[in-house]
């Protein structure tokens, strides 16, 4: 009886020192770039179109890397530079490995091309898989990976679009420029020579 106090003691001293994990939001913002087999009238893969776009989201629920995740994206992108498509939706991460999730998402879109049917809504899930940080010390957390992407147009052309591609992270992608332009101005004051 004696162990089994002790041992309740020390767990109860315990829980009171631990700290109380916080689920903070956590966003990213990604380039993405590749490749999408497009067609019209349903039509599967009909032509091959680059693939240009930028992607941002936030998660919520996450205190970790071993954790999921639940919350809202956005993104605006071109094929071929003849059309831009722009949405959102939600986004569910699952961490398969801690260090590299998938995300699946699903959402709605609107689609404006040069092909003559204007303004038409669409449909669209997406898997992501790759490195996906969780940062413990801001609400900013970096993404690389690969997507895949069907798009489902509810429009008069019928469109459909299957994207396979890889998103960079733009804060990373950013650090190269940053270096140049504090290179051009001198470095920091902490970079100054000691006289």
């Amino acid at each position: 009886m004696g162990r089994f106090s002790a041992a309740l003691l020390a767990i109860a001293a315990l829980s009171t020192i631990a700290a109380n994990a916080q689920a903070e939001p956590q966003g990213t913002a990604g380039l993405t770039i590749g490749v999408a087999g497009r067609g019209y009238e349903r039509e599967i893969w009909d032509e091959t179109a680059f693939h240009l776009g930028v992607r941002g989201d936030v998660l919520f629920a996450r205190s970790g890397a071993r954790d999921f995740g639940v919350g809202p994206y956005v993104e605006v992108f071109t094929h071929a530079f003849d059309e831009i498509q722009f949405g959102g939706g939600g986004s569910l991460l699952v961490p398969v490995i801690e260090f590299l999730p998938m995300v699946v998402s699903a959402g709605v879109y609107g689609r404006h091309g040069d092909d003559g049917h204007g303004l038409e809504p669409g449909i669209a899930g997406q898997l992501f898989w790759g490195s996906r940080s969780y940062n413990f010390h801001s609400s900013y957390g970096m993404a690389f990976g690969v997507l895949g992407q069907l798009r489902w147009g509810l429009g008069d052309s019928r469109e459909t679009s299957v994207v396979i591609a890889a998103q960079l992270d733009v804060a990373a992608l950013s650090l190269p420029f940053i270096f140049l332009v504090e290179a051009a101005r001198g470095g920091s004051a902490d970079a100054d020579p000691i006289e």
